[in-house]
């Protein structure tokens, strides 16, 4: 017999929890959603029924209408790695682009994409190819993918 479905109806970009009922593992598309049957690590789903378009960062949880939490995971992913002489300069340059762009001290990180790879290479960056969790700079509007963020809850826990 199969387990009965269990269902996710909020989302936290933090967890309250400090032993979450499990976690599931997201390339940086798959954690951008509303409803959706996800699969967790452990085999187990869970109906994922958001009252908006979410997306979900590397550390969140979705929220069980059974109480508890399911932590989300960035997982490892086909990216470019870009390195550069002037980084600052290749940065305006995927930026320019609306590329999302995972911004460290000495390497941008973006998804794989052969005509940025090569728009890269004229403006002085090298590319190289990796796997590896994406988690992009968020917005300036706002948390994720620019959209305003509200999780209706306190922060005074």
């Amino acid at each position: 017999m199969t387990a009965p479905l269990v269902a996710a109806r909020g989302y936290h970009d933090h967890a309250h929890d400090p032993a979450p009922k499990g976690q599931i593992s997201l390339t940086y598309e798959d954690r951008f959603l509303r409803r959706k049957v996800l699969v967790l690590d452990n085999g187990q789903s869970v109906l994922v029924d958001l009252p908006k378009t979410t997306s979900l960062n590397h550390g969140g949880v979705l929220l069980l209408d059974t109480g508890g939490e399911i932590l989300v995971i960035a997982a490892p992913e086909p990216l470019l790695e870009v390195t550069a002489p002037d980084l600052t300069r290749v940065a305006w340059h995927i930026g320019n682009r609306h590329t999302p762009c995972q911004i460290e001290s000495n390497r941008l990180l973006i998804q794989r994409d052969h005509v940025i790879a090569d728009m890269l290479t004229k403006v002085g960056a090298t590319t190289r190819e990796v796997t590896e969790p994406f988690t992009p700079e968020g917005g300036a509007y706002g948390h994720g993918r620019t959209h305003s963020h509200d999780h209706g809850h306190s922060h005074a826990h």
